[in-house]
């Protein structure tokens, strides 16, 4: 392998060295492999934990060949590994589904954060505390907070930014919501006029639209990308179906297909990321930007003794929370989180830490946007990074043991 000044070895690449192996006598070959078939009957009944485990070494070996190359890299220019903000801040990257999009594992999401009930002070003061702790992902769209969420907080680095907005609700006229190529190419000019940005990294279809042709979206979005608008384009609340309709439309007539779709996903709402995105990541590559991990606040146990008037369920507007919170589902919901509560003191980190920590650790999640309204808040959700490291497959079937809702694939079911 050719790099810069020299060539490098395998072993200084990869981090392991070329050593030839001993012969192996035959009755070694077979006590070899009787261990191995001892050990193959014990993993059927290990089961999805051994997959877990796999997974999590192939992620931890990938990781580290990555970094033993950046460092190869950084040396040759007389840098360090430790002049990346990655090092520097702790923060871990993913790529954006099979993209090569690198994006921080926790966004900052703007339904709350650019929402009305904070200042724009605030908001740009969160937006800062994010980027300097290694946040690069900023979520925003077309309708938050009649359009307060997409401000010009932006405007420094913008290359060490992914910003991305959502399309679909743009205002009261007929022309002004869906997904018509009209509505998509006006609401991302109009989103990139109150950015004041050139571009978006990721333009997302908040919502499917019966009202318009498959083609006719995934051509819109394959101009507005052309046209140097957006790098790229996702889904948001769309079905497994529908991406996939995407993903063929734009095979069909080499035109560009969606990377990413945002789904909601926390304790109480598992099956579409669980079950249906990481069969779309591994057969077209749809990675899965995921919102609402506390449930609303639910889980935090915000709402345990009542709806607080300082709470977002309290707030005009937001009726449907308050009465999700007050049902009969939202009462055993609560009761769920309470018992994760105590699991969460066990490890020394608080519920919304574990909850959070608890999302990323699936399969196919690139990054969780997180929505939060003070510094306070958004600290403690930033130090579920340091909680990811005890997602264990054993911590894992615990909570799946107390939540008792874990979703079972197809090929589970058919077994």
């Amino acid at each position: 392998v050719w790099a810069g000044k020299g060539r490098f070895s395998v072993g200084e690449l990869y981090g392991f060295s070329k050593k030839s192996k001993p012969m192996v006598s035959m009755p070694e070959v077979c006590e070899r492999s009787s261990a191995r078939a001892r050990g193959n009957e014990a993993a059927k009944g290990r089961g999805s934990d051994a997959g877990i485990l796999a997974g999590q070494i192939l992620e931890a070996a990938r990781r580290l060949m990555e970094r033993r190359r950046l460092e190869l890299f950084l040396r040759e220019v007389n840098l360090s590994i430790t002049d990346t903000v990655a090092d520097q801040t702790n923060m871990p990257y993913r790529n954006l589904g099979k993209s090569g999009l690198r994006v921080s594992c926790l966004g900052l999401g703007t339904w709350v954060t650019f929402g009305s009930q904070i200042s724009d002070e605030m908001a740009e003061n969160l937006v800062t505390i994010a980027y300097d702790n290694g946040v690069n992902l900023f979520d925003t769209a077309e309708i938050y907070a009649s359009g307060r969420s997409v401000t010009p907080h932006f405007q420094h680095w913008r290359s060490s930014f992914v910003v991305t907005t959502k399309i679909y609700w743009g205002g009261q006229a007929e022309t002004e919501r869906g997904l018509s190529r009209k509505h998509i190419v006006e609401g991302l000019r109009a989103s990139l006029s109150r950015l004041q940005m050139e571009y978006v990294d990721i333009v997302f279809a908040n919502r499917s639209d019966l009202n318009t042709p498959m083609e006719e979206v995934v051509r819109a979005m394959t101009f507005v990308i052309d046209q140097g608008m957006a790098m790229y384009w996702g889904t948001s609340r769309w079905s497994a179906m529908e991406i996939m309709e995407a993903y063929s439309v734009a095979r069909q007539f080499n035109l560009i297909p969606p990377v990413c779709e945002q789904a909601e996903y926390h304790y109480f709402q598992r099956d579409k990321v669980e079950v249906q995105l990481p069969e779309l990541y591994h057969k077209i590559g749809v990675g899965a930007m995921t919102w609402s991990p506390l449930a609303c606040g639910l889980i935090t146990g915000k709402y345990s003794d009542g709806v607080p008037d300082t709470s977002r369920a309290a707030l005009k507007g937001y009726q449907w929370l308050k009465e999700k919170v007050q049902s009969e589902e939202g009462r055993r919901q609560m009761e769920k989180a309470r018992e994760l509560h105590l699991l969460a003191d066990r490890l020394g980190c608080t519920p919304a830490q574990l909850a959070i920590a608890w999302c990323l650790r699936s399969e196919g999640v690139s990054a969780v946007l997180l929505g939060v309204s003070s510094a306070e808040q958004l600290l403690e959700n930033l130090g579920s990074i340091r909680v990811l490291s005890l997602m264990t497959p054993q911590m894992v079937f615990e909570i799946d043991s107390l939540l008792g809702n874990r979703p079972h694939s197809k090929k589970e079911t058919r077994t």
